[in-house]
């Protein structure tokens, strides 16, 4: 037996618990950016993956907040998507274990004056094709530049799914060799329902399946 729910029916913050604890584990783009004034932003996203191929496409979706005004509770934009709308650049860097405490410092809602990098710790490096400093400490950083916005909701709890074409990899010697990325190198996290995160040392390999055979005829 199985309960049914209408997202209609519950609040949106009950609605979310439902997802986040159903869709898992969630990779991480823990995304940089650049306000116009020159600040550093960086803030980590699970609602992430890849659009595209061709062209090279990444996409994550952040989440309107909430905040009190007047008496009410309206949507604000978080200040990765206020910048990715007045500049049309990030940079998503990939999040391995040895950076889950930084990676989990810079979830928290700064000013938009202060920087992440300089919160949690973590050194910039310069990009080569756009503004936004990527996270040094990170194996890999894809420089993007905005490809598309489609907003879904301006209330709290809806989203804006920012997708932006890849325009530069960079990949550490530590996890590409041979032309290869090395998984367990790399070490990725990602994640869970609550409070919790996984990694990938628990898999397996799965071969495509062949085409079926024809049934026979009797």
């Amino acid at each position: 037996m199985k309960s049914v729910i209408n997202p209609r029916e519950c609040s949106p913050k009950d609605f979310y618990k439902i997802l986040i604890s159903s869709i898992l584990p969630r990779p991480i783009a823990w995304v940089s950016t650049q306000s116009k004034e020159g600040v550093d932003n960086l803030a980590p996203f699970s609602f992430f993956t890849v659009a595209s191929v061709n062209p090279p496409v990444l996409c994550f979706a952040p989440a309107i907040k909430s905040n009190r005004e007047e008496n009410k509770t309206v949507g604000v934009p978080k200040d990765t998507l206020v910048n990715v709308r007045e500049t049309g650049e990030f940079v998503v860097n990939i999040v391995s274990r040895h950076l889950v405490e930084p990676m989990n410092q810079t979830s928290y809602d700064y000013e938009p004056n202060v920087s992440e990098f300089d919160e949690a710790g973590l050194t910039r490096e310069p990009s080569i094709l756009v503004k936004p400093m990527r996270v040094a400490e990170s194996y890999i950083n894809f420089e993007c530049r905005l490809y598309q916005l489609i907003e879904i909701g301006k209330e709290p709890m809806g989203g804006t799914l920012v997708m932006g074409e890849i325009l530069l990899v960079h990949l550490s010697e530590k996890v590409f060799k041979n032309g290869k990325i090395d998984m367990d190198a790399l070490d990725p996290i990602g994640r869970l329902g609550g409070l919790w995160y996984s990694g990938i040392k628990d898999r397996f390999e799965l071969p495509r399946p062949k085409a079926p055979k024809k049934a026979e005829k009797e």
